[in-house]
């Protein structure tokens, strides 16, 4: 069962135990990513996810490795375009340490300034590999398209500008704004005694307490078809649409999550089916939804040869055109509202999981959703709910399309083809 409580500073705790697994995982959730900045702070959200690693008041870089492979355990981070998440898994008897650790990097990194000549660096050059895949390249420019001048078009590594511009001084004072308690959730799922837990979690995080909290951010798409053509020497074409979606809390969300895999969400998906079994024309295709605060996005991506990009396109746009004339089968709807069921139990078997769903949904829905309601959620989606979301989702006059490759000569062609 989900349990909540919040902290006397402000800090909340989710968790959930799990008896029959020896792993413990612990996040903590902070409510900031590319959307909380600004032009001169692009990238600040993920060059403090690397920062935090590289020492504290009590442990310098070295030492933090150390004690997390000394146990078995694993430490990480991520930051995204609405949060941020350091988390680590050990085994069950060291959940003290990993509050600790945890803790200690969240609230007591020093930032120094010869660590943050370094990250600076392996920062850019995680920006030139962003720029060297073509497949991620074709989805940030996509993306950069459709949300135009709002946050959610920021890349969450920022640019080789803001990101060499930063000082020790700028990057904790956007440290200090949002990493605060009331901005903070902690979520944790395994094998654990709960007052172990809460008394842990307690001694751990005792940040002082702060009026300050975040609002949230909501984004919008401002409409209208786009194209891009990044000219690339490379032996593939990569082509990406984004389309609208539905924000995370609408009712839309899990329609589209039954539609995108109808679409190219699996191997029995229609452009799966149509462009790389019946056709060979490409490798790799597919279709993904994301959700964000206030909207959301319907993603396709194929990558073929330059000779059979016109063709993919074109078989990309016919697919959803006649879904969005025709519908979809009842076949196709059962298939994958149990497919959507499995890939989701299959997916929570494991602590970090569920430590995931928790952190995430507590942070950025404020409130929790228990593994029955997500099930009867997908079960409850029908033929009139995909209908009803196929004209916006859909709807090729607001498509954002980015092609990278060799795409210069054949640009008036595949124009045509998007139509």
């Amino acid at each position: 069962m989900i349990q909540q409580k919040t902290l006397p500073n402000g800090i909340r705790l989710i968790y959930e135990k799990m008896e029959h697994v020896r792993s413990v995982s612990m996040g903590v959730w902070v409510d900031t990513g590319s959307v909380r900045e600004t032009q001169a702070t692009a990238g600040a959200s993920h060059l403090i996810e690397h920062m935090v690693f590289k020492g504290t008041q009590r442990r310098n870089a070295e030492q933090i490795a150390i004690e997390m492979d000394a146990i078995g355990g694993n430490i990480n981070a991520f930051t995204s375009k609405e949060n941020t998440c350091f988390y680590a898994k050990v085994l069950d008897e060291h959940l003290d340490l990993v509050s600790d650790v945890l803790s200690d990097i969240t609230f007591h990194s020093v930032f120094d300034p010869e660590e943050l000549k370094k990250e600076q660096g392996v920062v850019l050059e995680e920006i030139l590999m962003n720029e060297d895949s073509p497949e991620d390249l074709s989805g940030e420019e996509s993306n950069m398209l459709f949300f135009g001048d709002e946050a959610l078009a920021s890349p969450i590594l920022g640019s080789k500008e803001s990101v060499r511009a930063f000082t020790r001084e700028s990057l904790l004072a956007y440290k200090n704004e949002f990493y605060v308690p009331n901005n903070i959730v902690v979520a944790c799922a395994g094998n654990f005694e709960e007052q172990a837990l809460i008394d842990s979690v307690t001694r751990w995080f005792d940040a002082p307490a702060s009026a300050r909290a975040t609002t949230p951010v909501l984004q919008r798409y401002p409409g209208g078809k786009r194209e891009k053509f990044v000219e690339k020497d490379v032996e593939q074409v990569h082509i990406c649409l984004t389309l609208p979606g539905f924000a995370r809390d609408s009712e839309g969300q899990y329609p589209l999550a039954v539609l995108s895999n109808i679409l190219g969400g699996s191997m029995s998906s229609r452009l799966f089916q149509s462009i790389r079994e019946k056709l060979g024309l490409a490798y790799s295709v597919y279709s993904y939804p994301t959700s964000y605060t206030g909207t959301g996005t319907l993603t396709l991506y194929a990558g073929t040869g330059e000779k059979q990009a016109k063709e993919v396109l074109n078989r990309m746009v016919e697919e959803m055109e006649r879904v969005r004339k025709a519908g979809v089968t009842k076949e196709e709807l059962t298939r994958c509202r149990e497919q959507l069921k499995g890939s989701y139990l299959l997916g929570m078997e494991s602590s970090g999981s569920r430590m995931n769903a928790l952190g995430k949904t507590l942070l950025l829905q404020k409130r929790e959703y228990s593994e029955a309601e997500t099930l009867r959620r997908i079960e409850c989606v029908t033929m009139e709910d995909i209908e009803r979301i196929l004209p916006v989702c859909l709807d090729l006059s607001q498509a954002s399309t980015a092609l990278v490759g060799r795409v210069k000569k054949q640009k008036a062609a595949l124009l045509e083809a998007i139509g």
